[in-house]
């Protein structure tokens, strides 16, 4: 089945559920009009439908593959990327005085949305440039900043982050990699690198990696951590690549899926790097490009799902098993809970980025405290609804979803790992419990009060979906008056069913919105009411069980 960009419930969620209206009201984003807002969504569809949705298949099945230390993508790619080159799409976000359209965020994960559902493994390479420019654009001298931002804005350029070593995931302060200096302003550095996304290609003329490492007698963790910016290839006096840097693809990374994504071990042999940002502070500057790429990750798993649902709907229409199976109630079961699973996470994610756009344009503190607290809960409700979602669409299949053939697999296999990387889930939910409650619960009560503002103003037209929702939202409170008063070792033990839960009634919450906007939405947001919102009350009973009962089994009695 042809993939066919969700255009329409992006506007739709842009009109009426997590409106554009307030961000295109800023002084910074006042471009960004209605007609400008349609016109980029239906013509980053048609990329999507016409250009990279053609591709997915051949990177899975056409890896990228290592000939004499250069990778070749998969076919078709090169092309796809020109057309995402060409017309712009790199540069959404990124700062106009260096090229860049500075559109606001909502938008630029509304193309992300469409792009991951085509083709995720290419959409990973403008992901992860987009990323550096933001890293760059705060923390970057004037000189980097000219040098490298119209080239990565341009996608003439792409580029990287480089955090993860073999003895160093996500203890990241573990890290071994050095960077000594030449005493030109220049830094030698060495080491090595794993789970390099787009570690090396031939869509670009140059990839530039930005390198976290340790200067000589540097404080141990992350407080001795720098930032570097490492090319491929050293930028000659006029800017252009020059000769190679010592920079060195050992080998690509096996993997599950994401195939047509190269995935790189990368060997840095002294290769020329230059700070970026001051001395010791690079995490400071690369979790810059991190919390951009959780947000981006978040997408991958809602492009990802979106595209599962169609192909499982189209096959549910088409498969005759006593009458086409759509029609049997629990295939119906699964299909409608996939679309409602969908719209929830992919208004959770805009209202993020909303969050953001808006943080950005007033500098507002509570703006900046939403974006903060929305970002863990949109990147793992994100990627699971992917995973779920994607796992649901093989059961649809029944078992022509477990051959390969029929490329839905490819779904689950691709969107798995987006759990795991920019922080696993786990890590997200304790970021959400600790660092994110840490005000007491601030951020989080402003945000029940607003669900239960909106399911007050529904019950009028909806009174048994807004009384739902207005429950689930006073359990959720006292739920987080809870978190807030425990230890960090309790909150952390129910951190990831408090997310879940927090996804669960946040999107209960959007669908009430949508239902009140348009009434041909009302059978999803009460499918989603009644059947799905539930959950969280089991999810707040495991979340406040504290950590007793996780370690009331020793290592030895779970099988050592």
């Amino acid at each position: 089945m042809p993939y066919r960009a969700p255009a329409g419930d992006i506007q739709f969620i842009l009109d009426h559920v997590v409106p554009l209206a307030p961000v295109s009201g800023t002084a910074r984003f006042s471009e960004a009009t209605p007609d400008l807002a349609e016109a980029i969504l239906t013509e980053a569809a048609k990329l999507c439908d016409t250009v990279l949705a053609p591709v997915q298949r051949n990177g899975d099945l056409t890896p990228a593959r290592l000939e004499n230390g250069v990778v070749r993508t998969s076919p078709g790619f090169a092309e796809a990327f020109d057309a995402i080159r060409d017309g712009g799409w790199v540069s959404v976000c990124a700062p106009a005085e260096y090229g860049g359209m500075g559109l606001p965020q909502c938008l630029n994960m509304a193309i992300h949305d469409m792009m991951s559902g085509a083709c995720l493994s290419l959409q990973l390479s403008p992901l992860m440039t987009q990323g550096q420019i933001e890293a760059l654009d705060h923390h970057a001298s004037d000189e980097l900043k000219a040098l490298y931002l119209p080239k990565l804005i341009s996608g003439e350029w792409a580029g990287t982050m480089n955090l993860t070593e073999a003895q160093a995931g996500s203890d990241v302060g573990a890290l071994r990699t050095k960077a000594e200096p030449n005493g030109d302003g220049t830094y030698a550095i060495t080491g090595q690198k794993i789970f390099i996304s787009w570690g090396d290609s031939d869509l670009t003329g140059n990839i530039c990696h930005l390198v976290l490492a340790r200067l000589p007698g540097a404080a141990a963790g992350t407080k001795g951590i720098s930032l570097f910016m490492a090319p491929k290839f050293i930028p000659d006096a006029d800017g252009n690549p020059g000769e190679a840097n010592a920079i060195k693809v050992v080998s690509l990374e096996h993997k599950m899926g994401l195939h047509g994504s190269p995935t790189c071990v990368m060997a840095y042999e002294g290769a020329t790097g230059w700070m970026v940002g001051e001395a010791g502070k690079g995490m400071a500057a690369m979790f810059t490009m991190m919390n951009n790429a959780r947000l981006g990750v978040a997408m991958q798993g809602i492009g990802v799902a979106e595209a599962a649902c169609q192909a499982a709907t189209e096959y549910a229409a088409e498969r005759q098993q006593f009458g086409a199976i759509i029609g049997h109630a629990d295939v119906r079961r699964m299909l409608v809970g996939m679309r409602a699973d969908v719209f929830a996470a992919r208004s959770i994610a805009l209202a993020c980025a909303q969050a953001i756009d808006m943080g950005s344009a007033t500098e507002d503190a509570d703006w900046v405290a939403r974006a903060a607290f929305l970002t863990p809960i949109a990147k793992a409700f994100g990627t699971e609804t992917g995973m779920r979602v994607s796992e649901t669409a093989m059961q649809v299949h029944g078992g022509m979803g477990f051959i390969e053939e029929t490329g839905v697999a490819q779904f689950y296999r691709d969107v798995r790992v987006t759990a795991i990387y920019e922080g696993t889930n786990g890590i997200q939910a304790m970021d959400l419990v600790g660092r994110k409650l840490a005000d007491g619960g601030e951020a989080a009560y402003r945000i029940l009060e607003e669900i239960e503002a909106g399911a007050e103003a529904a019950r009028g037209a909806l009174p048994d979906l807004a009384e739902e929702v207005w429950a689930a939202a006073e359990t959720l409170r006292e739920a987080t008056e809870w978190m807030v008063s425990q230890a960090p070792q309790d909150r952390q033990a129910g951190g990831a069913p408090y997310l879940r839960a927090f996804a669960r009634v946040l999107g209960a919450h959007f669908h009430l919105r949508a239902a009140m906007a348009d009434a041909g939405r009302q059978a999803l947001a009460a499918y989603y009411i009644r059947r799905t919102l539930p959950q969280h009350a089991s999810d707040l009973a495991e979340a406040r069980d504290g950590a007793d009962t996780v370690f009331a089994l020793s290592p030895e009695a779970l099988g050592l």
